[in-house]
């Protein structure tokens, strides 16, 4: 018996899941692919990546072998012009002739391109293909500023292309009052601007563009309120057409407004003709996400298998992060009251803002919309979709529970069986657990080869990752805590191989007790694991990943770098003052006293950064850390030196404790404080950790932290000396750094510890565990071999020469990295 013949048109996201989906399920059909693009089926959602060093074979959902091996004729670069409904054929661009027993049109959608005057200029560009970035590419090499029409979803990862192509100067261009608008509500949208404003973004709301300047070459746009802006490079981001010309032609039935009408089963109007993903309408509805798209191919090759599945629209609840910036809409996000009860949380200052909608009688959770910390997504949205009944407060959804403790019945685990985890793959709880009981299966990549689950937008990761956790747990499993697929150990066993094995180099301990070429996460994880062991110089470890380590200072908006010379206690002679100012004026440098009791100073060009160096050494400064997970300041108090209230010279204490833990690395960055006397200006219990000055000593606190979810201090000590209290931080730190896991800070590794303060005052006060000596050991191993970083690298040649721009003018700086307006102004003396 011959097989039926299918054909698809289209090779993009959806049409590749679609013949996933089909030859998964049957072998009953020959099927034939048409592509318009020149190259197999890529992952548009991540198309962004490809201006961070993605390839295309990094993108590329599959190979030219998987088409062979499932018998699928590829056919790229042809598109169809053609389809006669009467004979069941297609035509294609190049003159082939196919016939079809069944039709499948996954042509996606087009970028909505304005009319607008000057819209064909050459530095014009669309956001959409490969070719289309290529093309940017090309043209943003002659660029100082550009812009992207639009303030969507897609114009906003434009515009993080724009700042990826080294356009320091990026405009967002909106018509509409506020930027996402079918995302995110009023207050979540300002608070989104100001965080993209203050990462480089200019964004311009309630513009309507009238023309694009310029003869031959775009050199500007002109506005409707009379306004111009002057440009090199336009993105438009518009907002997307569904493609659907060759169904018109064909006759099949299409809306007015654009798309090609399918029923349930993903079925035209012509029953052998299925439309799926962008340019299928359903009820009027365009669902431009690729979930939707993936369940669309999902049921339409059920349908082809005589499978009862059917498609009654989709949740188009997302989370992404654009800019850096995490954005979560889900559920209902718009309802507002009466018909609902809204709780907002807003923090303006870190840049958070979050907002949940539940029912009146605050039972159900109805929707709602997180920027700035959307770490709470996965679980809101399984709230919403499968009516978990609300604890008893419900703002400890976005708060988290005031007692420390979660919320009674809350956790992944308690999720039915049904709950969709996986919208991309239409993967269930039950299936994931099922793989972790019945397959052995404990693994992110293992769970992805087995249900597909994270092989779409990767969204769900985090919440499969918690299943896989639970699944364990329950079977009686022991869970092993390691730091990622290259090393099957913790961080805490990993330090003790090193030090047992007098380990000193990455490649080193890889070879030893890892596997592959390592990645993002082990590499810097290993490298602050050997500095903190040896003491040694972090550029030695060259598979650092972190850009800020690389060169010693934290990278700023614009490109340029920050300079943060050391200053303990926050005490300084007016030489080095004068040491500071000088070069700032030279340099143009933007200076600012910090909360940490230090100046910082801002602008500064990589090259410039040895000179600026050099010279503040020779006034008897020192490496600040300020770009290092490691000790950045011991903030004081006057003390008894100066205040009447103070009970102790807290100044020179803190001194003496910067000095002492001065360099030192650490899971986290870390920070201390020290007040004279209980009215606590240092505010020492917000630091990791915090000395108070008290009639008999000092009280020593630790595990406190500042950040998005600050954390007082808790009491470790009372009444304790002056050497007493550095014996106990010297224990507390080591133990820290011993047993910590990567990027955790104090406060988060005391809530993890089992038995709390109480085990944790145990280990560092009563010895419990015996290494009391053996900490103190390391510690003063650290304290005596302590150099500056910074001073070692301006004297090592080889380690220099990292701070060039150009390797033939070494003392050439980047012309694309400006510090706007701020140098003049420092020079002539108007700061």
């Amino acid at each position: 018996m011959s097989k039926k013949n299918i054909i698809i048109i289209g090779n993009g996201m959806v049409g590749h899941k679609f013949c996933e989906k089909l030859v998964s399920k049957t072998d009953q059909y020959q099927i034939t692919v048409f592509g318009e693009e020149p190259r197999i089926a890529y992952d548009r959602v991540h198309l962004s990546s490809y201006f961070d060093g993605k390839t295309i074979e990094d993108l590329s959902l599959s190979t030219k072998d998987w088409y062979l091996e499932n018998h699928i004729d590829l056919i790229l670069g042809d598109a169809i012009t053609e389809i006669n409904r009467t004979e069941k054929t297609v035509h294609s661009h190049s003159g082939i002739t196919k016939p079809y027993h069944y039709l499948v049109l996954a042509t996606g959608s087009a970028p909505f391109v304005p009319d607008i005057p000057g819209i064909e200029k050459e530095g014009v560009f669309v956001y959409r293909t490969i070719e289309d970035l290529d093309k940017m590419k090309a043209h943003a090499a002659k660029c100082k500023s550009g812009a992207v029409m639009g303030g969507g979803l897609l114009g906003l990862e434009a515009a993080k292309a724009l700042l990826d192509l080294g356009i320091k100067e990026t405009h967002v261009i909106e018509f509409a009052s506020r930027l996402m608008p079918r995302q995110i509500d009023d207050a979540g949208s300002k608070l989104l601007q100001g965080k993209l404003s203050q990462l480089g973004l200019q964004i311009h709301l309630n513009k309507n563009t009238s023309s694009i300047l310029g003869e031959n070459e775009i050199k500007g746009l002109a506005f409707a309120d009379d306004s111009k802006l002057d440009l090199d490079m336009l993105v438009i981001s518009a907002g997307i057409r569904p493609r659907d010309e060759i169904a018109r032609l064909a006759g099949l039935e299409v809306s007015t407004r654009g798309g090609i009408v399918v029923n349930e089963f993903m079925q035209t109007s012509d029953k052998d003709i299925f439309a799926i993903g962008e340019c299928a309408l359903y009820k009027n509805m365009i669902y431009g996400l690729v979930a939707p798209g993936y369940e669309m191919a999902e049921v339409a090759a059920s349908h082809l298998c005589n499978i009862d599945k059917q498609f009654h629209g989709f949740d188009m609840s997302t989370k992404l992060k654009l800019i850096g910036v995490d954005v979560a809409s889900f559920g209902d996000a718009f309802v507002s009251e009466p018909d609902c009860t809204s709780i907002i949380f807003e923090d303006t200052h870190k840049g958070i803002y979050k907002r949940i909608n539940i029912t009146n009688d605050g039972k159900q959770l109805l929707g709602g919309i997180l920027i700035g910390d959307a770490d709470a997504y996965n679980m809101l949205l399984q709230t919403v979709n499968n009516k978990i009944v609300l604890p008893p407060n419900p703002e400890d959804l976005i708060l988290g529970a005031r007692g420390g403790e979660a919320a009674a019945g809350s956790g992944v685990m308690t999720l039915p069986d049904d709950a969709l985890i996986c919208s991309c793959e239409a993967v269930s709880k039950g299936a994931i657990c099922d793989a972790v009981t019945s397959l052995d299966i404990n693994t992110i990549d293992g769970i992805k080869k087995c249900t597909k689950a994270g092989t779409g937008c990767g969204g769900c990761i985090p919440i499969v990752k918690d299943l896989i956790t639970g699944t364990m747990k329950e079977n009686g499993v022991y869970v092993k805590n390691v730091l990622c697929e290259h090393f099957d150990y913790s961080r805490q066993e990993l330090l003790d191989l090193a030090k047992m094995n007098k380990i000193k180099s990455y490649d080193q301990l890889l070879d030893t007790f890892g596997k592959g070429d390592g990645c993002e996460v082990c590499k810097p994880a290993v490298a602050s694991i050997l500095a903190s062991l040896w003491n040694d110089l972090i550029l030695k470890q060259d598979t650092i990943q972190d850009s800020n380590d690389r060169f010693l200072a934290n990278i700023q908006k614009g490109g340029t770098y920050s300079v943060v010379p050391r200053i303990p206690g926050g005490e300084i002679t007016p030489d080095k003052l004068i040491v500071i100012g000088q070069i700032a004026k030279e340099y143009g440098l933007y200076t600012k006293i910090t909360g940490g009791q230090r100046i910082d100073l801002f602008g500064a060009h990589l090259s410039d950064l040895p000179v600026i160096w050099s010279r503040l050494i020779d006034a008897g400064f020192e490496s600040g850390h300020a770009y290092g997970k490691s000790l950045r300041t011991v903030k004081s108090c006057v003390g008894s030196t100066w205040c009447r209230f103070g009970l102790h010279d807290s100044v020179s204490f803190a001194i003496q404790v910067e000095d002492r833990y001065k360099g030192l690395r650490s899971p986290h960055k870390l920070k201390g404080g020290v007040s004279g006397c209980i009215r606590e200006c240092a505010e020492a219990q917000s630091k990791d950790f915090g000395i108070i000055a008290t009639e008999k000593g000092w009280n020593l606190y630790v595990c406190g932290n500042g950040g998005s979810k600050p954390k007082h201090a808790q009491l470790l000590a009372t009444d304790i000396d002056s050497e007493t209290c550095i014996k106990y931080l010297d224990r507390f730190l080591m133990f820290y750094i011993r047993t910590a896991d990567p990027l955790t800070r104090t406060a988060t590794w005391l809530d993890k510890m089992e038995g709390g303060m109480a085990y944790l005052k145990n280990v560092v006060v009563n010895d419990s565990l015996g290494i009391a000596t053996e900490l103190e050991a390391e510690m003063e191993y650290h304290v005596n071999t302590y150099t500056c970083e910074w001073k070692a690298a301006i004297e090592n040649p080889d380690m220099k020469k990292r701070f060039n721009h150009f390797v033939n003018a070494p003392e050439e700086k980047d012309p694309t990295v400006k510090f706007e307006g701020m140098r003049d102004q420092i020079k002539a003396g108007a700061w």
